[in-house]
Order: C-alpha cells, then sequence, then structure tokens
C-alpha cells in the first residue's frame, strides 16, 4: 500500500535528522584534528574543550530537542578531538601524517 500525505505528516524525522548532524558533524571533525595538530601541535587541545564547554552549555538552554541533541553531539565531539589530537600526534611521529617543519 503506497504511502500518502497523512503518512508521511504522521512520520518523525528528527531521528534522521540527528543522525545525519551526527555523520557529518564527526566527518568535519577528522579534517579538523589534523588540521590543527599540523598548525599549532597539540598545545591548542584548550580550544576543543573550551567549545565542548560551551556546546554542552549551550545544548542545555534549547529548547528544540533536536537543537540541544545536535549541540551536545558537537560537545562530545570537541571532547573526543582532544584525545584525536594527541592520538594525531603519534600518527605524525610513525610518519603516517606530514609534520609542518
Amino acid at each position: 500500500m503506497p504511502l500518502t500525505v497523512d503518512d508521511m505528516t504522521q512520520m518523525n524525522f528528527e531521528g534522521i535528522i540527528v543522525g545525519l548532524a551526527t555523520f557529518l558533524i564527526i566527518g568535519i571533525f577528522h579534517p579538523i584534528v589534523i588540521k590543527a595538530e599540523y598548525h599549532f601541535g597539540t598545545r591548542c587541545w584548550w580550544a576543543f574543550l573550551l567549545a565542548g564547554c560551551g556546546f554542552a552549555a549551550l545544548s542545555l538552554f534549547l529548547d528544540d530537542l533536536v537543537w540541544s541533541t545536535i549541540a551536545g553531539v558537537t560537545a562530545f565531539s570537541c571532547f573526543w578531538s582532544i584525545l584525536e589530537l594527541f592520538q594525531q600526534k603519534k600518527r605524525v611521529e610513525k610518519g603516517w601524517f606530514p609534520k609542518k617543519d
């Protein structure tokens, strides 16, 4: 039986929106971490910490569940990026990524 307009208005797209946003956020953070380590080394870890705290605070004050969730995902992606920054340093030392001279 094909979907009708009434069926489409009853569908819940929030999960798909949050899933897509999470996928994009994680994908965006990979090159950010690589570039940050290349240009600044690991000394920029505090910027990820501050951004993470900012997004975490923002998520507490947003009324819309979708936007609050996206802000929370961004916050924890920032926190995870701190670990990845130090892992990236090790990957550079192994020669897997270029080192800035």
